[in-house]
């Protein structure tokens, strides 16, 4: 019954048996129970995460307008990402090639995500296609080039599973490609992230993770889950509605801030229209205790003032699981606001991971472009 749930990839061998290939995996660093500060998984963006290109620029600026605090310290580099995401890309190929094919498929320049797109292919040294730039024959996907069709073997994609393939999924869809799945069913074209991975990241399944991870692996681990309440079950959701004033409720499929609650900021009006929005969809809804995220030094109007963040690693599975040691830390740019979505005010904040004379990476801090003064996570640096 989960809308995302694609009964069309049923029985289908995905290369690799790997269906989420980029994972965007937003951490926060709030107080436990003893009020020691400790790290939480948030949630898990598994269908086609975005943001790695303001990573990438972030540390671009810095480095231009801070260079002498690059050489003072053991920075870790991000810059090989798209390396390694290429590398990533080709390993998931079907075809037995010493250079297969790889392509990003956007939804156009009107997507408020284009510029990433862009970046990220022109890095890589790939081709940027939409849905137009394909077609499909003798169930191969190819791509249309001055010299003629080109087999494509990897498809990074960047369109929603709704839009893929008109065929398939949304007839009036003009983003996607008529026949893809059916190649892709054939295991002739690989498509990143796979169909359906939609499932993973909807916030009802979030709690089940650490089941998941015990139950599979035998192991704990090693971070923990934010406390949920799902509004599916009947105590959750007394509990939800009784207490909706100190939480944050979210919708299982919201996405870029939307479809949320946060009960301490929001009035009684706004509660209530959302008491009901609960009770109309118990199962559409979650609820969290809202957390005291950590806070950053940042550069705004009124001067330096702390605004909360959040850190957002990007995992990269291919024959081997790769990160750089950085990620994209997002900003609420909002005194006192816990929402640190672009979509909705956020803002972005260079990432640093120092190494150590031996090579690793012990420490984290974080640096707003535009500004000197750094922050690790446990205080001052």
């Amino acid at each position: 019954q989960n809308a995302q749930f694609r009964p069309e990839m049923m029985g289908v061998e995905v290369p690799g048996n790997i269906y989420s290939h980029i994972s965007g995996i937003d951490i926060v660093r709030a107080p436990n129970a003893q009020g020691e500060g400790e790290y939480y998984v948030l949630e898990d963006n598994l269908r086609v995460p975005s943001g790695v290109s303001y990573m990438l620029e972030d540390r671009k600026m810095m480095m231009r307008l801070f260079p002498d605090l690059f050489s003072e310290n053991r920075v870790a580099p991000v810059a090989h990402y798209p390396d390694l995401l290429l590398e990533t890309l080709r390993d998931n190929s079907p075809a037995h090639r010493a250079e297969p094919t790889v392509v990003v498929l956007t939804p156009g320049m009107y997507n408020s995500a284009y510029f990433e797109h862009a970046f990220l292919a022109q890095q890589m040294g790939v081709e940027l296609v939409e849905g137009q730039d394909l077609f499909v024959k003798d169930n191969f996907v190819y791509m249309r080039t001055t010299r003629g069709p080109k087999r494509v073997d990897v498809i990074y994609r960047r369109v929603d599973d709704d839009f893929l393939d008109p065929l398939a999924f949304r007839p009036t869809s003009t983003l996607g490609c008529a026949g893809l799945l059916n190649v892709y069913r054939s295991g002739n074209v690989a498509l990143c992230n796979a169909i359906g991975t939609g499932v993973a990241d909807d916030k009802s399944i979030y709690p089940y993770v650490p089941k998941m991870i015990e139950f599979y692996l035998g192991e704990k681990p090693i971070l923990k889950n934010v406390p949920t309440y799902m509004c599916r079950n009947a105590d959750d959701l007394k509990y939800t509605l009784a207490n909706m004033k100190d939480l944050v409720v979210k919708e299982v499929h919201g996405a870029g801030g939307y479809g949320m609650l946060v009960g301490p900021a929001s009035t009684q009006a706004e509660i209530e229209n959302f008491r009901k929005a609960v009770l109309a969809n118990p199962a559409g809804y979650i609820a969290q205790p809202t957390l005291s995220l950590s806070t950053c030094p940042t550069y705004v109007e009124s001067g330096i003032a702390p605004r909360h963040i959040d850190l957002r690693p990007f995992v990269l599975s291919g024959k081997t699981v790769q990160m750089v040691p950085g990620g994209l830390t997002r900003v609420a740019l909002k005194d006192g606001s816990l929402v640190v979505n672009s979509s909705q005010g956020g803002g972005t904040k260079d990432t640093w991971v120092l190494e150590d004379g031996d090579g690793t990476a012990p420490s984290q801090s974080q640096s707003q472009s535009g500004q000197s003064q750094s922050q690790s996570q446990g205080g001052s640096k």
